[in-house]
């Protein structure tokens, strides 16, 4: 029975959203365990919706999956391996490609991917999600880190919780965010009418963007972004609350013309930077992706005078 306890600022978080983000478990299969009493808080069975405080203890029994995900060996050739060592892998994960696999979802994975290549992963957690410590969507690309080991997927896990690594994105929005330099510090929740949209919530989770334009464009600006938490489309949906939704994001209000005009299928946003201390010496690593050729072909229409 995992024993979670709710850290500083945990505070105010419901207990259904804490337990999926602390068991990498989907945010409705977290609100099931609270519903059937596999989660308690010291003797009490816990409503989902429940506030946590600083310091409480959180108890969940997970029940053994009937039927668990199976993960699709098959092989990506647009993946990339950056760096490899005893402990992880880094890799450029590109566009159409999930984390692990999840319902609904038949596409390529990223845990299926490595299978294929031979990686063998050992470390906890559902067998679909091996190795896994922190996810891109799908229609993100760029860097991740994935334990290969036992050692470095608690070092890593509890890295991301602390919020320790450094995860730089670039994004092309439309428009020119003013100010230029910035920090958007917007809850996000569930949109209310979407199951798989968010939204900036009022009663949402801590979230907080910190951006600034690197170039400007008129119909759209280039912008480097550190994220200091790691929610569920957080980008996406700080920018589109912003009135510059990410070039190319449909599903978060951008423009279909402009996407149309730069060849763009997804949204404009890559994981371009990534460091965080060696799970196992400590030392400070870091790792760089250059854009993808449909990012980078928008980008040059920008700057060739897109009108």
């Amino acid at each position: 029975m995992p024993v979670l306890e709710a850290a500083e600022y945990d505070e105010g978080t419901r207990v259904d959203a804490f337990v999926a983000d602390m068991l990498g478990i989907s945010r409705s299969h977290a609100a099931q365990l609270c519903k059937d009493g596999h989660v308690l808080i010291g003797e009490k069975k816990a409503a989902k919706s429940r506030r946590l405080t600083t310091g409480e203890s959180v108890h969940v029994t997970v029940p053994e999956r009937p039927d668990p995900l199976e993960v699709k060996v098959e092989a990506v050739e647009a993946l990339k391996i950056i760096a490899e060592t005893d402990d992880y892998v880094v890799i450029d994960k590109p566009v159409g490609v999930a984390a692990h696999p999840s319902p609904g979802w038949v596409g390529p994975t990223v845990v299926g991917a490595l299978a294929a290549e031979g990686y063998r992963i050992s470390t906890s957690g559902a067998a679909e999600r091996q190795g896994i410590v922190h996810r891109l969507d799908v229609g993100t690309s760029g860097l991740m880190v994935v334990a290969t080991s036992e050692r470095a997927y608690t070092a890593l896990k509890q890295a991301f919780r602390d919020r320790t690594p450094k995860k730089v994105y670039h994004t092309v929005v439309q428009g020119i965010p003013d100010p230029l330099k910035g920090t958007i510090d917007a809850p996000i929740g569930r949109h209310p009418g979407h199951d798989w949209k968010f939204a900036v919530m009022e009663d949402g989770r801590d979230s907080i963007t910190h951006y600034e334009v690197i170039e400007a464009f008129g119909r759209a600006s280039l912008t480097e972004v550190h994220l200091e938490t790691g929610r569920t489309h957080q980008i996406r949906v700080h920018f589109s609350a912003l009135k510059h939704p990410c070039a190319g994001d449909l599903t978060y209000g951008a423009d279909p013309k402009l996407a149309a005009a730069l060849g763009l299928t997804r949204q404009w946003l890559h994981a371009h930077r990534l460091g965080f201390p060696h799970p196992v010496s400590g030392e400070w690593v870091e790792y760089v992706s250059d854009y993808p050729a449909d990012l980078q072909g928008a980008l040059e229409l920008l700057r060739d005078g897109l009108h």
